[in-house]
């Protein structure tokens, strides 16, 4: 962990887990608030001058991160920028981590070539989901990619592969795939430690006692889950629709919180 200089401007990159989803700002419906988000409060309570932009849109993969958010965030001149972007292509078939880790370094080689400390994130371990071992390997691969590009660029990693804290099922969304308001609280305080702001609050915090519930409930839930996300899911892709067509970064500009 460096001392935290100066930041004056922090741009947020990357899909869903950047943009917020599902941590909803009290009386939004579609409008979230998420770890970078709240990773920028912290900042601003050191740098009251924070300007802060999040360009992350859900749905979007390693390609279109890239040729989208990327050159604004370029031609932002950042003091801090993080990344996350790979999830949305490690779930697809086909998925190639050698060729998504080429398009990712060219990524940072961009943004490191601006001055801006950048912060990258590796993905989660997916053995705890239910189809999580089909992209276990594909995962692993492409995490050990952006940890050499880190080192290579000089930049920051989250790692999140190895956490345990966040297999709590409290951290996570129903939709199974998001963090719940929780998780991305302790989400922020995590990045903050990475990038040496200091924070109250600890993420390792140990969760409270669960009651389990019993195996017809569970089953009831799997079912639920179905047909209220993975149907809509399995949809969009046999018709090569994104849950972010359409839609516009939440913080497209630096502004002050």
């Amino acid at each position: 962990m460096r001392e935290t200089e100066q930041i004056g401007t922090y741009v947020a990159l990357g899909d869903s887990f950047t943009e917020g989803l599902n941590d909803p700002y009290p009386g939004e419906d579609d409008v979230f608030r998420g770890w970078a988000d709240r990773l920028a409060e912290h900042i601003a309570e050191r740098n009251p001058g924070l300007r802060y932009a999040n360009l992350a849109v859900r749905g979007k993969l390693v390609r279109q991160i890239v040729d989208d958010q990327v050159p604004i965030a370029v031609g932002l001149a950042p003091d801090l920028v993080t990344l996350c972007a790979g999830g949305n292509d490690m779930i697809r078939p086909g998925a190639d981590p050698d060729a998504l880790a080429v398009v990712f370094d060219d990524a940072v080689r961009r943004l490191r070539g601006t001055g801006a400390r950048v912060v990258v994130f590796t993905g989660f371990d997916t053995r705890g989901l239910r189809s999580g071992s089909r992209i276990r390997g594909k995962a692993a691969t492409y995490n050990m990619h952006l940890r050499a590009i880190a080192d290579r660029r000089g930049c920051d990693v989250v790692d999140l592969w190895p956490l345990r804290a966040f297999n709590d099922p409290r951290a996570w969304h129903e939709d199974r795939l998001h963090l719940s308001p929780e998780g991305h609280r302790r989400m922020a305080l995590l990045v903050a430690g990475v990038v040496g702001v200091p924070v109250e609050g600890d993420w390792r915090e140990p969760w409270p006692p669960l009651d389990r519930a019993d195996w017809l409930t569970m089953r009831r839930e799997d079912v639920r889950w179905a047909r209220t996300y993975l149907v809509p899911w399995i949809g969009r892709r046999a018709t090569g629709r994104s849950s972010g067509d359409g839609r516009a970064p939440k913080r497209p500009t630096p502004s002050p919180l």
